[in-house]
């Protein structure tokens, strides 16, 4: 598996709205639009194909086709796929952004549009969309977006904003805000250390390491990485590993041994206390509670 190593500027300016509302994108990956970014514009972002991580404010996670994300003005955020060397997926990504100005206008004219504002204010922590239903008939509006044009185009967007503001089954994603993560300034860094941390969390990564790549200091490299992230280092990465975890517990057949050592912890005692820190339960209840709910959904089937 391989991460993309990009390293541009995270403030993104969409300059191509051509006097339009909204801005409808589709990309693959790899990408120069994947990268720890942010821009002053709301993102709603539908996954269509790979599986892989996402990272949005101080949050770590996982994706996979009909993932459905929306993340609010200036929340840093990320999408790396895990593929082969080499491996291109040609399209990836079906997302809009669309700007406060736009709503704002439009409460004054149209009182309806105001019912989406407590969805928006929780965007600024970013949403991931969890209602298979809801994500099915969003997949659906998406690409009626991307297939039409002018005030038929915006109509669909905004029948998307109603289905999402009525959609209770989400998850808040950061815990922390874009007024404390957005730092133009440290962007390209943020990059590199996050890159390095993903290519390489499978195994012994001590601080010291990271910071020597970006050619710092260890003490500023910590200040620098919290700052930035939301999180000091050894929570980012366990997180990570976290992460990494809960994807090989679905494979019933793996011993929780092996499944701690792939994931980069390097003794079980210490990836079961972090596990039950972030999950709140052990790895092998972990295991059971999604063997019970994939029941659960085959018998519904």
């Amino acid at each position: 598996m391989r991460a993309l190593k990009i390293s541009d500027p995270s403030y993104e300016l969409m300059d191509d709205h051509h006097g339009n509302s909204l801005i409808y994108r589709e990309h693959g990956f790899p990408c120069p639009l994947v990268r720890w970014h942010n821009h002053k514009e709301y993102e709603l972002h539908l996954i269509v194909a790979s599986s892989g991580k996402v990272f949005v404010g101080d949050y770590v996670g996982n994706f996979g086709p009909d993932s459905l994300f929306l993340t609010g003005p200036h929340l840093p955020h990320n999408w790396i796929s895990q593929v082969e060397e080499g491996e291109v997926v040609a399209k990836r990504d079906m997302l809009v952004n669309f700007t406060d100005e736009l709503l704002e206008a439009g409460h004054n004219v149209f009182s309806e549009l105001r019912s989406f504002t407590p969805m928006l204010e929780r965007s600024r922590y970013g949403i991931e969309f969890r209602c298979p239903n809801t994500i099915a008939q969003a997949r659906q509006l998406m690409q009626q977006i991307a297939d039409s044009r002018g005030a038929t185009r915006l109509g669909y967007f905004l029948i998307m904003l109603e289905l999402l503001a009525r959609c209770d089954d989400y998850q808040l994603l950061s815990g922390a805000t874009s007024a404390q993560l957005s730092d133009e300034h440290h962007a390209d860094r943020t990059n590199m250390a996050v890159n390095y941390i993903f290519e390489n969390y499978m195994r012994e990564l001590p601080l010291e390491e990271v910071a020597s790549h970006l050619g710092m200091k260890p003490t500023y490299f910590s200040r620098f990485f919290k700052r930035a992230t939301g999180r000091c280092y050894v929570e980012f990465v366990n997180s990570l590993r976290i992460s990494k975890s809960c994807e090989l517990l679905l494979d019933q057949d793996k011993p929780v041994t092996d499944v701690c050592f792939e994931s980069g912890f390097n003794n079980l005692s210490n990836f079961n206390r972090r596990f039950q820190q972030l999950k709140g339960m052990t790895p092998s209840c972990y295991r059971r509670l999604v063997e019970q709910r994939l029941t659960e959904q085959n018998l519904a089937g």
